[in-house]
């Protein structure tokens, strides 16, 4: 079980698994955009069905490479149009059939932003550099770009499994 935490102030001291919706309103953003999971919940390695798991941080660049690299990957991976992107979503073909989203995120401070903007998606990578932070693939409206950061892992950010 993830706890499920809606709570601002727990959200912020956070160092355990959990999930929310954006907003914590499951009614408008769950079907669609499905949840945000702090890092510690990829971390246990029970968030994805028997078969599958998270990607690491060396599957999405390999993802990246096969599709042309960084600068082409996210257009192909985006859902196109502008149903749930806000314009111009640049560069969108979904020829992969990936359908990324902007499901957007919670930060450390509780707050949510970029639905319709970005979507961000964990890898199941702690930064060597930092442990407090952990390598992220995200992708944005206005570029076709698949961008690689390291987030604080009590942000909360969507994540996609793949087939072992």
């Amino acid at each position: 079980n993830i706890p499920l935490i809606t709570d601002s102030l727990a959200w912020t001291d956070l160092n355990t698994p959990g999930y929310c919706w954006y907003n914590n309103d499951s009614v408008k953003y769950a079907d669609t955009y499905g949840a945000l999971y702090n890092w510690y919940t990829v971390e246990t390695g029970d968030i994805c069905p028997l078969g599958w798991h998270v990607p690491s941080d060396s599957e999405w660049t390999t993802l990246a490479e096969y599709l042309g690299g960084r600068s082409f990957a996210g257009g192909k991976l985006k859902g196109s149009g502008t149903a749930y992107w806000i314009e111009p979503n640049t560069g969108a073909t979904n020829e992969t059939g990936f359908t990324a989203l902007p499901g957007g995120g919670r930060n450390i401070y509780a707050a949510f932003s970029a639905v319709g903007n970005a979507g961000i998606w964990w890898s199941d990578t702690e930064n060597e550099s930092d442990s407090d932070f952990a390598w992220v693939r995200d992708m944005v409206f206005n570029s076709s770009d698949l961008n690689r950061y390291s987030y604080v892992k009590r942000h909360g950010s969507s994540v996609r499994c793949i087939k072992d």
